[in-house]
């Protein structure tokens, strides 16, 4: 079978799906993996696993209708020399404009991954009502014929379903995110004696940067030695993000270092005690905070949807008020208190991980439900519905499937 994989940044497709597509090619699938950049490492990855590799214009998050119609055009025009019979999309504009364009052209199978609703749907966003109803409008229309819809998180089919995205009929399976591979990210126990808060995310307000710089100064009063850090790669498209003079003048201001992004994230996590994501970013599943349970650290975020799933407040980490400065430092000086407690929890976050976010145990599920299995050997109970909260099960179906026959 053919398959086009659309996605919003070529970086993703290697760091976030890579996994995902070497297991359909395992299969004996033909993949082709779609992006607007053209970045030679992520082709030259891709091409080593037989995947090609193809970039259509797309402006990830302006708002200007004629870009948007030229990526249309893009997509159609990707499709008829494709000839796909399966299209993956995930974020929001290659779900809504490839779902607007695979229904057009009549392709047979579409599955949208939807990673979380996205800035426009987050409650800091500053979009108008307006426009909120005309992107969930859209998202409508594009998924109106999905297969299935995959979410990541408990709360997506809820709020979907308010904003009149998707119907009650429809089918929503809700998966671990995208899982992290056990075997990269291994355990590392945090050196003892040492404090050590790192944030893992794209420079943007709304991730709780400037949360983590204001509890990093409330905690250092209490803990001069304490580090903090927070990497990151710029984001100059996103209206959110930071300037490199504001990154400067906060490195200046606040006793945290700002360490550049990188493909490898695994040398700061095991220098790190705690991973920290104050995000008020309308999240899917965050695959830092899996990255960073994997390595067995204990989970400071935000209570709110993507993050909460993740962490089991009180047990593997804490969950604190989003937007909440003050919040998150009483969180923070818990580690302070109590030394061994990262330790403690960083297990839990590592055993959590082994049940549930396996990479293997979730690609095999969305392969399952996607019907791409070269041995139909069906995943463990994949579908079953679980109570929130449980780890035993690694989907969660939040619409039951039509009755066949």
């Amino acid at each position: 079978m053919k398959i086009v994989v659309l996605s919003s940044l070529a970086y993703s497709l290697t760091n976030f799906r890579g996994d995902l597509l070497r297991a359909m090619r395992e299969n004996g699938h033909e993949v082709v993996a779609v992006a607007p950049d053209r970045d030679e490492q992520v082709a030259r990855e891709l091409a080593e696993s037989g995947i090609g590799f193809r970039t259509v214009p797309m402006s990830r998050a302006g708002m200007n209708p004629f870009a948007d119609l030229r990526l249309i055009f893009a997509y159609i025009l990707l499709m008829l020399r494709e000839r796909p019979e399966l299209v993956l999309a995930y974020t929001q504009k290659p779900i809504v404009y490839g779902g607007l364009v695979t229904r057009l052209l009549a392709i047979p199978r579409f599955f949208p991954l939807m990673s979380g609703l996205g800035h426009v749907f987050s409650p800091d966003s500053g979009v108008s009502e307006t426009i909120k109803r005309l992107v969930a409008r859209l998202y409508r229309i594009a998924i109106r014929r999905a297969q299935t819809i995959f979410v990541f998180n408990s709360d997506d089919r809820k709020d979907m379903l308010d904003l009149g995205i998707v119907t009650k009929e429809q089918k929503v399976l809700q998966v671990p995110g995208s899982g992290v591979d056990l075997k990269r990210f291994a355990h590392v126990q945090p050196e003892a004696g040492k404090l050590h808060f790192l944030l893992i995310a794209r420079l943007l307000r709304n991730k709780g940067i400037p949360e983590f710089l204001e509890a990093a100064r409330q905690v250092q009063k209490t803990k001069p030695d304490a580090r903090f850090s927070v990497l990151g790669h710029i984001d100059c498209e996103n209206p959110a993000g930071f300037t490199e003079q504001e990154l400067a003048e906060f490195a200046r201001d606040y006793p945290v270092e700002f360490v550049p992004g990188t493909d490898d994230v695994r040398p700061f996590l095991a220098d790190s005690t705690v991973f920290v994501l104050p995000t008020t970013y309308r999240e899917g599943l965050p695959r830092t905070i899996l990255e960073a349970m994997a390595t067995g650290r204990a989970i400071i975020a935000t209570d709110a949807p993507g993050c909460r799933d993740a962490v089991d407040d009180g047990s593997n980490g804490f969950l604190v008020e989003p937007g909440n400065a003050a919040d998150l430092a009483r969180a923070m000086l818990k580690f302070v208190a109590d030394p061994q407690l990262a330790a403690t929890m960083g297990e839990r976050s590592r055993g959590r991980a082994e049940k549930v976010y396996d990479v293997e145990l979730v690609n095999r599920t969305l392969l399952y439900e996607m019907d791409l299995l070269r041995h139909s050997g069906r995943p463990s109970t994949p579908g079953a519905p679980i109570e929130l909260g449980a780890v035993e099960k690694p989907t969660r179906a939040l619409a039951p499937a039509r009755k066949q026959g």
